[in-house]
C-alpha cells in the first residue's frame, strides 16, 4: 500500500511540474501556482503518511500479542515434554 501511495505521488508531481512547464503563465503565476501544488501535496502526504504511521502501529502491536502467545505455547510444550521426559 506504502509503495503504490508513493508511486502515485511521484507520477502527480511529475505529471503537475510538466504541466506547468507548458503553461503559459507570468513568473509571478507560476511561482504560486507551484506554491499551491506544493501545499497540496503536502497535506495529502501528511494525512496519508498518519494512516499509515496508524496501521503500522496496530500491526506492530498485533506482531506483539502472536509473539507473546507464541512464547506462552512454546512454554506450555516445554512442560509437557519435560513432565513426560522426567516425570
Amino acid at each position: 500500500m506504502a509503495g503504490k501511495l508513493i508511486w502515485f505521488t511521484a507520477g502527480v508531481a511529475v505529471g503537475a511540474a510538466v504541466g506547468l512547464l507548458c503553461a503559459p503563465l507570468s513568473g509571478q503565476e507560476m511561482r504560486q501556482k507551484i506554491a499551491d501544488i506544493t501545499d497540496q501535496g503536502r497535506t495529502a502526504l501528511a494525512e496519508h503518511g498518519g494512516e499509515i504511521f496508524e496501521r503500522g502501529k496496530r500491526m506492530v502491536e498485533k506482531g506483539r500479542r502472536l509473539a507473546d502467545e507464541a512464547a506462552e505455547l512454546f512454554e506450555r510444550g516445554r512442560s509437557l515434554v519435560e513432565g513426560v521426559v522426567n516425570p
